[in-house]
Formats: structure tokens, sequence, C-alpha cells
């Protein structure tokens, strides 16, 4: 069975990296107002897996 927290923060890397290769703004670490909530996004799924893969140690 596949992973639904690891598949939603895989693809919220993929959709940030996307965005991020084409936006100056978010190249200089300053995400802009449609960037900003893909990289929330993307750290909060992170955040949540790294979390929950420290748990099961």
């Amino acid at each position: 069975m596949a992973d639904d927290l690891y598949t939603r923060y895989q693809h919220a890397h993929s959709a940030w990296r996307t965005h991020r290769e084409t936006c100056p703004a978010c190249q200089a670490n300053q995400p802009c107002a449609a960037g900003q909530p893909i990289h929330d996004r993307f750290v909060r799924l992170q955040d949540a897996y790294i979390a929950r893969q420290q748990n099961r140690r």
C-alpha cells in the first residue's frame, strides 16, 4: 500500500521545485505571493513526514 503522506510530500516538493525554477524571487529565497503557499505546504508535509519517521524508531 502506498504511503499517502510520503506521496503528498513528494508532490509538494515537485510543485515547489517546478515553481522555483521559473521564479526569480523564490530563487533568491524570498518566496513570491504565488510561491509562498506552495513552499509552506512543502515544509508542513516534510516536517510531518520526518516527525513520523522519527516516531517509528
